[in-house]
Order: structure tokens, then C-alpha cells, then sequence
């Protein structure tokens, strides 16, 4: 997720592919050296962008021209006023290690140098809830993050800080192992209802379950006084820096640090692109909701259950009675479950923010929340996939507007995936739409009047994922993004080719999206990195061990 490549949320069938590496995976030497690259490269059609990316393609089927459903349309005028889109890069999930220290301080800062000098504005880090306050509640260690925001500092870059209280850990993309606080699983193991449950009673460890928010199970704190304690710990520590280094915090609100349901885990093979997944409603205090909202509605045989119909974590939409063409959600009842589903979510993110602007309000820090990019099964008519993970989004309802209005409300941006993504490159079977779920997110954002930010799902070097992030950056798409977060700093990052189409990604960004990746090199660029295993060099060196 999030983690996810850190995210988790849009992808293809990526086994081969991981998006995080470890700072053990930088090994060799960064060699900074002013060169002149002979060539880079631009944008044209999507035809030379297959031949640029050869190494990628082979992820994906190429979508045919067949008929669809109708999808959202973007409403709304253009606008013309495109500019600047600051660049910043997510940093390893293990940046801090487990004990609290700064991991591999030397490569960090190496890393740091590298990226000041390739332009981008600043990086992105996670600050773990199972790392900072693992040796009990209240016992909060902050350090491993403040010799990295002083380092940041240092090379005059800023900082988005993640407030993870997910676990880091079977997701697409995850490269450690980060539970929950000790203590809290202790809890959990006493009270299994305390996290997520579908229909099998299979439980999932990667969040704390909303059901519970307000209700003191934490060792006599709710699950939002929890989350308030830490977001006010983090703000006393780092106060002096706030709005000056660190211009952003992100408020995790579910697995990944994203807005949703765990719907589709990876963790032991549960689920594998492109399943429709499992609604995650079965723990006890779900349940209990679930009951007195149908009471309420005078329909009580409504509440003794989820739907019965909504097939398994793997179907399609056809295969089951709930999901299909003319399916149960398109009825009163499935109406119904929906709104109860995508209400409880609506109101754990409320409640998430709530406390978040009351902690950072004045501070000059940015909040924002991360919404996933479910791109499967957007074709159809019940959008399956968006519905198991909370999002009331289907052919007659947009469910992302009132997900911006819930942000907008706190002052918050809406941060979204997969911006890299094109739906040519997706397996047909999938009914996948990337760019029509991220055009619709833009015209949900503009209506709303809220900031959109966005990141790529997957790690993609290749000049069309860079070229499709800087359509989508642009106001005249409906709502231009007000930043760029690139998934991920790793050891590939730095290869030649790679690192000088980033230099030139940034260069673009920073001019607004309005100019594409050149084909060729006009001028002398300033740094060039790559690995090195020679130690003789008379350059300038920084050792990445």
C-alpha cells in the first residue's frame, strides 16, 4: 500500500516487480561527475513509448478497442493555468530500523545530495506506529526521525511525513516486516474483533478495525485518542521544524496508510489480481453497526449479515449475484449495504481528520490522505473491486465526491494513485480503466474544491510512465496537481539511463507539465550518478553500504 509500493493500491500482476528496496540493496559507489549525456528521451505516441520500455511491457496485454460501459465523464471547464508541480521521493520503508536509529545514515545522506542535485523539492518518509511507540502506550521514540529530518534539513530539501499506524508487511511492494505496537497486538490477540474479519472469519493484522474507533479497547484509549496521542507526540518533538522542513503530513487512515477496507490482502495468496475481493464487515463491532442501521431503517433482517451473494476474493463480477450486470447492488437492499459500507468509512476518515486538524492547525503543515487507485473492474457497471474497499463508486453513483468533500472539509488533499498508468497497458480481462478512475478523481476534486496530489503505483523508469504523469499533471485535465510523490529511492533509481530520465522529469514538473522529455541533450547536465565498484576514482565520492 503504502508499501503499497507504498502504496499497494493500483497495480498489475507484479511478482517479478517489487517497488521498495532496502538500503542493504545500495551497494558501490555514487560517482558525481558532470557529463553530457548523449541522449535522453521524449514522449511522441504511444507506439515509441512501447519502444522505450521494453523491460515493462512484458507486465501487461495490450487492451483492445471493444465497447464498454459508460464511464464518468470529466465535467466542468479547463483551465489554462498550469504550474509548478514540486517532485518529491518516497525513501525505503525500513529508513529507520526497527531499534529507532537512522538506517545506513552514510547512504542516506549520499541519497540526499544525489536528489537535492537532480532538483526534486523533497522526500517522503513513514513514521511507523509499530516502531515509534512499540515499547508501550505513550512511549514514544522519535529519534531514528530526527536525525533524518536534521539531515534533510541539511541539504535544504523538505519532508512528507506518513503517519503509518498500518502494519508494513504483506503488501505488493513491501520490503520489511513492521507490526503493529506490541502492546496493541496483545490486545488484538485478547480481542480478535479489534481488526478486520470477512466472511470466513479470516482476520487481517494490518489495521485496527473502525468498528472500534470510539470505544476505549486500547488499554482504556479508543483507537482515535490512540492515533491523536501520536499525531500530538510527533508535533511536540517536531514543532520547530513544521511548515518549514516538513511541509506535509499524511494521515494514514487504513492498510496502506490508505482511505479503505483491506479487501484485497496479498498476504499468503488471499488475493491476486484482478479478484473483485471480500467486504470486510464481520468482526462483531461491524456487526453491531451494521444491525442498528437496519433497525433504524425498519428493515432488521437487513442487519443479521453481509451480503450473502458477493462471491469470493478472487471471481469476477459475472461470477457472482451480488456483483453482476444486474446484481443485488443495484437493488434496495444493495443500495442499502452500500451506503452503510462506504458511510462507515466516510465517518473513520472524518473522525481521523478531525483529530489531525486540531493537532497541526497553525503549525504551517499540510495535511493530506491517500485514496487507492482501484482500476480494476472499472469497466463495469457495479465496479466490483472499488466496492469491496469501501468506495460507493458504480455506474450511477460517483463515489469519490464525497470522499474530496470529506477532505476538503479539513483543509486536506486528496493524495491518489496510479498517475503513471494507461489503460493499453492493462490485461484486457481485467476491465481495467487507470486513466478514466483518475480522470474522474480530478473532476471529483475540482467539484469539491480540494487540492489533488498524486503518485505512481508501481515502479516504472520508462519515458511513458513519465510522460502519462505529465498529462495527468496538468489543470487543463480538469485539476492539475498541486504535487508529485515518486515511488521509490532504490539502488535502480540510480542507474544511468534511469536517474537522467528523472533529471528530466523533474526539470518538466517544475515548468508545469508543459514541456516533454527531450529526445536529446542541449546542455551539459550538472550531476550524473551510477554505481560504481572501482574505489580509485578522483571524483568526489560518497560509499553506499
Amino acid at each position: 500500500m503504502a508499501l503499497t509500493l507504498r502504496s499497494s493500491t493500483s497495480f498489475v500482476n507484479l511478482k517479478d516487480s517489487k517497488s521498495t528496496k532496502t538500503l542493504d540493496d545500495f551497494s558501490g559507489m555514487v560517482c558525481f561527475a558532470q557529463i553530457k549525456p548523449s541522449c535522453r528521451l521524449r514522449v511522441k505516441n504511444s507506439t515509441q513509448e512501447a519502444q522505450l520500455s521494453r523491460e515493462r511491457t512484458s507486465l501487461f496485454e495490450v487492451g483492445r478497442n471493444e465497447p464498454r460501459e459508460i464511464l464518468h465523464g470529466l465535467s466542468g471547464a479547463h483551465s489554462n493555468n498550469d504550474s509548478r508541480v514540486p517532485v518529491f521521493v518516497m525513501l525505503p520503508l525500513d529508513t529507520v530500523t526497527y531499534g529507532g536509529n537512522l538506517n545506513k545514515p552514510r547512504a542516506m545522506n549520499a541519497s540526499l545530495m544525489a536528489l537535492k542535485s537532480a532538483g526534486v523539492e523533497g522526500v517522503m518518509v513513514d513514521a511507523w506506529w509499530g516502531l515509534v511507540e512499540k515499547d508501550g502506550p505513550m512511549k514514544y521514540n522519535w529519534e531514528g526521525y530526527a536525525e533524518l529530518v536534521k539531515m534533510v534539513q541539511k541539504h535544504g530539501l523538505k519532508l512528507q511525513v506518513v503517519m503509518s499506524f498500518h502494519q508494513c508487511g504483506g503488501n505488493v511492494g513491501d520490503s520489511c516486516s513492521i507490526p503493529l505496537p506490541p502492546w496493541a497486538l496483545e490486545e488484538i490477540s485478547k480481542n480478535p474483533d479489534l481488526i478486520y474479519t470477512d466472511r470466513s472469519g479470516r482476520r487481517n493484522p494490518e489495521y485496527i478495525s473502525l468498528g472500534c474507533d470510539s470505544l476505549p479497547v486500547l488499554r482504556g484509549r479508543t483507537p482515535i485518542q490512540v492515533y491523536s496521542d501520536y499525531m500530538r507526540s510527533f508535533q511536540e518533538r517536531f514543532k520547530d521544524y513544521l511548515g518549514d522542513v516538513i511541509v506535509e503530513i499524511q494521515v494514514g487512515m487504513g492498510p496502506c496508510g490508505e482511505l479503505r477496507y483491506p479487501s484485497y490482502p496479498e498476504s499468503n495468496g488471499t488475493w491476486r489480481f484482478p479478484g473483485i475481493g471480500e467486504f470486510q464487515c464481520y468482526d462483531k463491532y461491524m456487526r453491531a453497526s451494521l444491525e442498528a442501521s437496519a433497525e433504524a431503517q425498519g428493515k432488521k433482517d437487513w442487519g443479521s449479515s453481509g451480503p450473502h451473494d458477493s462471491g469470493q476474493y478472487n471471481q469476477f463480477p459475472e461470477d457472482t449475484g451480488f456483483f453482476r450486470r444486474d446484481g443485488t447492488w443495484n437493488t434496495e437492499y444493495g443500495q442499502f449495504f452500500l451506503d452503510w459500507y462506504s458511510g462507515k468509512l466516510l465517518e473513520h476518515g472524518d473522525k481521523i481528520l478531525t483529530a489531525a486538524e486540531a493537532v497541526f492547525q497553525g503549525t504551517g503543515a499540510k495535511l493530506s490522505g491517500k485514496v487507492a487507485g482501484i482500476h480494476w473492474h472499472y469497466r463495469t457497471r457495479s465496479h466490483a473491486a472499488e466496492l469491496t474497499a469501501g468506495y460507493y463508486n458504480t455506474r450511477h453513483q460517483d463515489g469519490y465526491l464525497p470522499i474530496a468533500r470529506m477532505l476538503v472539509k479539513h483543509g486536506v488533499v486528496l493524495n491518489f494513485t496510479c498517475m503513471e498508468m494507461r489503460d493499453g497497458e492493462q490485461p484486457e480481462h481485467a476491465n481495467c480503466s487507470p486513466e478514466g478512475l483518475v480522470r474522474q478523481v480530478k473532476s471529483a476534486t475540482k467539484t469539491a474544491g480540494a487540492e489533488l496530489a498524486g503518485e505512481n503505483a508501481l515502479e516504472r523508469y520508462d519515458a511513458g510512465a513519465y510522460g502519462q504523469v505529465l498529462t495527468t499533471s496538468r489543470s487543463e485535465s480538469g485539476n492539475g496537481l498541486s504535487a508529485f510523490t515518486y515511488l521509490r529511492l532504490n539502488k535502480r533509481l540510480f542507474e544511468a539511463e534511469n536517474w537522467l530520465h528523472l533529471v528530466d522529469f523533474v526539470r518538466s514538473m517544475s515548468e508545469g507539465g508543459r514541456t516533454r522529455l527531450p529526445e536529446s541533450d542541449s546542455s551539459r547536465t550538472d550531476l550524473y550518478v551510477r554505481f560504481i565498484k572501482e574505489s580509485n576514482l578522483k571524483t568526489k565520492e560518497a560509499v553506499l553500504v
